[in-house]
């Protein structure tokens, strides 16, 4: 789960744990534009202000760890 992040310099692997059926339209719109197509794909971006922003919009969703 995705909770409380801040903007940094950090690379983020983002993973979408949950499906979008039933999700508001937002919120679906906020996981494709961070890339991710379906359950269980893996996308590594930087942890700017936008990116961290979309995260906290869908924290439900995705799992969200520091790339190694």
């Amino acid at each position: 789960m995705a909770k409380n992040l801040t903007p940094s310099d950090a690379k983020l692997e983002i993973t979408q744990i949950k499906g979008v059926i039933g999700a508001k339209q937002n919120q679906k719109a906020t996981l494709r534009s961070l890339g991710l197509k379906r359950i269980g794909h893996t996308v590594v971006r930087t942890a700017d202000a936008v990116t961290v922003g979309m995260l906290n919009t869908v924290p439900h969703l995705v799992n969200v760890e520091e790339a190694k």
